[in-house]
């Protein structure tokens, strides 16, 4: 990566960690309450804890970093030779991870745009991929932000959710919330819309609602080049059956990612997520 623009993005863009190195994308870690504990996401809990705590119904709650751990990466990040830093987060609608880095970014060693992707998991973590290349290539800061900025505008996110339950205990439910009278009869898909989880469908079954996440995904990507992350909880053969899906019916499709999500996500889905990200290049 260039050494004259750095990217620092937040840990629920869930990219690779081989793929970070690569671009040499640096995550702050959000944080996952747990009873009395607060655990970093990534490193201090693992998804399958989080979704036995889930199941048995132990307070969870998560907490964005302090605009301490983001001064101290900042630091780091120019003392490794970047004169100029592109923070990409997620969106400012679902945690306050955007309005630390801003207070953090006025004390920085170097300039530092923030900018709020209004995205969430490998929709961000897309937009982060983006800067990185723009600024591999050369990019200023400027461009690198809006390599980032393009590639939101033209990502979709789709979820799919066994209950609505971990969503309205987090406060995270928004407009969805006119779905909660009918939860039992339903099978809720949700979509990020203006960088809140929005009501897309209601569906009778959970068989029928991941056909109906397939075809609107499928809809969304057309012909076009597009790169697509399925995202899941706890449940990875439906994950591993929708991607092979996709890959046989999305012909402009470049890259295919399959992951769990960490648990700052997980903490508001609950086990059984499913989501689609697509995004075109």
């Amino acid at each position: 990566m260039s050494r004259h623009v750095a990217i620092v993005t937040d840990s629920t863009a869930y990219l690779p960690a081989r793929t970070m190195e690569r671009h040499g994308i640096t995550a702050v870690p959000l944080t996952v309450v747990l009873g009395d504990r607060a655990l970093e996401e990534g490193t201090e809990i693992s998804t399958r804890s989080l979704a036995q705590a889930l199941q048995k119904r132990r307070p969870v709650t998560t907490s964005r970093p302090g605009p301490e751990v983001f001064a101290e990466t900042y630091r780091k990040v120019a003392e490794s030779g970047a004169t100029g830093i592109v923070s990409l987060h997620l969106s400012a609608e679902l945690s306050g991870t955007y309005d630390a880095a801003v207070v953090a970014a006025r004390g920085a060693p170097v300039p530092v745009r923030v900018v709020d992707t209004g995205m969430i998991a490998m929709a961000l973590g897309f937009c982060a991929l983006a800067a990185a290349e723009s600024a591999e290539a050369g990019g200023t800061v400027d461009e690198a932000v809006t390599a980032a900025e393009k590639r939101a505008a033209d990502t979709s996110a789709y979820f799919y959710v066994d209950t609505l339950d971990y969503l309205r205990r987090g406060g995270r439910i928004g407009a969805a919330q006119a779905l909660l009278g009918s939860a039992l009869a339903v099978k809720p898909l949700l979509q990020l819309a203006g960088g809140r989880i929005e009501p897309l469908e209601k569906v009778r079954t959970a068989s029928k609602a991941i056909a109906r996440l397939e075809e609107i995904a499928a809809e969304r990507a057309g012909g076009a080049e597009v790169d697509i992350a399925v995202h899941h909880l706890a449940a990875p053969d439906r994950a591993s059956a929708l991607a092979d899906r996709l890959r046989a019916r999305v012909p402009g499709l470049a890259d295919l990612h399959v992951s769990e999500v960490g648990a700052v996500i997980g903490a508001h889905t609950g086990p059984g997520l499913l989501g689609v990200v697509v995004s075109a290049r």
